[in-house]
C-alpha cells in the first residue's frame, strides 16, 4: 500500500494535553483508502485505525475525505498542513458568513415560523419551490435581526434587489410589530460573536456541504446503476424519491457527460408519435436549445397552461428528453 498523502492534527483537551492524529490518503492497485488514526488508541500499543472511505472512485474518496477534515476541525482539531479546505476567506466575506452564524444561532422561533408560513403560502401561489422565495438561512436572519424598514431589509446580506422588490411589504409586514433587541446597521455582530462559536459553525457548514456532495454521488451511482437495468422515471424516482424534474436535470447531466441514456429515452417516448417529437426537434433547431419556454409555445401555443389534456410538466419533461437526444446528434454532427 502506497501513502500517497499524510497529515498530522492536533487537539487541546484536559489538562492542557494534546491529542494527535494522523490522516492518510492511500492507495493499492486502484483502490483508494482514507484512514484516520488518533493517539488515544495507540496507548495500549494497539492500532486502531478508523477507515472513512476505501473504494475506486477517488471523486468520491477526495470529497469523503474533505467531509472527515471538516467534522474533525469543528471538533477542535488543528492540521499541521493549513488550508485543506480552502479557507481563504476575505474580510468581506467574513462579514457576510458573521452575520448568518449570528443570524442562524440567534433566530426567534415564533417570527421564524411565522416566516415560514408566509413563504410556503408565496411558493404555493407562484408555483415555485419555497428555496426560490427565500431560504431557511435568510429567515433566520431576518427573525434574528427583525428588520422594520427597506433600508434596513436590503442590508440581509443575500436580499437582493429582486427580492426586495417582489416580497419586502410582505416581509416588513410581518416583522414591523415585533420587537427587538438589536439594531442597524449591523457593524456589531462580529464584536458580538464568539470567535470559537463562529469557527465551529463555519466547519459545521463545511460539512453539511461536503456530506450533502457525497450524498449526490451516491444518488449518482443509484441512478447509472437503475439505467443499466432498463427501468423507467417513474421507477427510479421511486427508488430515490428526488423530485422528477430535479431527477431529470440529473440525467441530463449525466448524458453532457458522456453516459448513454438513450435507452431510457426511447423508452419514456415510445409513446410519443413521431410527428411531435418532430415539431419539437424543429423548434429546437429554430429557436435554440437553451431556454425550453419558447419551444414549448412554438410547439404547443402559447395557452398551454390552460391544456387539462397535457399538463406543463409533462410537456416539459418530454422537451428535455428531446433535447438531450437533438443535443448529442448536434454533437456527433459537429465531430
Amino acid at each position: 500500500m502506497q501513502i500517497v498523502f499524510l497529515n498530522t492534527f492536533e487537539k487541546l483537551v484536559e489538562g492542557n494535553q494534546i491529542m494527535s492524529a494522523q490522516l492518510s490518503i492511500c492507495e493499492e492497485q486502484g483502490l483508494w483508502s482514507v484512514h484516520w488514526v488518533e493517539d488515544k488508541e495507540l496507548a495500549d500499543g494497539n492500532v486502531s485505525t478508523d477507515i472513512w472511505f476505501e473504494g475506486t472512485s477517488w471523486e468520491e474518496m477526495i470529497t469523503t475525505f474533505r467531509h472527515g477534515v471538516a467534522k474533525m476541525m469543528g471538533q477542535g482539531f488543528t492540521p499541521i498542513i493549513e488550508s485543506m479546505l480552502d479557507n481563504g476567506r476575505s474580510s468581506s466575506s467574513n462579514s457576510v458568513t458573521m452575520l448568518q452564524c449570528y443570524g442562524e444561532l440567534n433566530a426567534d422561533p415564533e417570527l421564524f415560523q411565522l416566516l415560514r408560513e408566509w413563504r410556503r403560502n408565496t411558493a404555493s401561489a407562484e408555483k415555485k419551490s419555497a428555496y426560490l422565495v427565500a431560504t431557511n438561512r435568510m429567515l433566520w436572519m431576518i427573525s434574528s435581526y427583525v428588520p422594520q424598514t427597506e433600508e434596513e431589509l436590503i442590508q440581509l446580506p443575500g436580499w437582493g434587489q429582486t427580492k426586495h422588490e417582489a416580497y419586502s411589504s410582505s416581509i416588513l409586514a410581518i416583522t414591523s410589530s415585533k420587537e427587538r433587541e438589536t439594531v442597524f446597521p449591523l457593524d456589531w455582530v462580529s464584536n458580538k460573536l464568539d470567535s470559537d462559536v463562529y469557527t465551529a459553525w463555519l466547519y459545521k457548514q463545511k460539512e453539511n456541504k461536503y456530506k450533502n456532495m457525497l450524498e449526490r454521488q451516491q444518488e449518482k451511482k443509484r441512478i447509472l446503476t437503475l439505467l443499466g437495468q432498463s427501468v423507467t422515471l417513474d421507477h427510479i424516482q421511486s427508488e430515490l424519491s428526488i423530485p422528477r424534474r430535479e431527477l431529470l436535470l440529473r440525467i441530463e447531466q449525466l448524458d453532457q457527460e458522456g453516459y448513454d441514456v438513450e435507452p431510457l429515452i426511447d423508452r419514456e417516448l415510445v409513446a410519443v408519435p413521431d410527428s411531435e417529437q418532430q415539431l419539437i426537434l424543429e423548434a429546437l433547431t429554430t429557436v435554440g436549445d437553451r431556454y425550453l419556454k419558447p419551444v414549448l409555445e412554438q410547439v404547443y401555443g402559447n395557452n398551454v397552461d390552460k391544456s387539462k389534456e397535457r399538463p406543463i410538466e409533462l410537456l416539459y419533461e418530454k422537451l428535455r428528453l428531446v433535447r438531450m437526444r437533438f443535443r448529442r446528434n448536434m454533437q456527433e454532427k459537429a465531430v
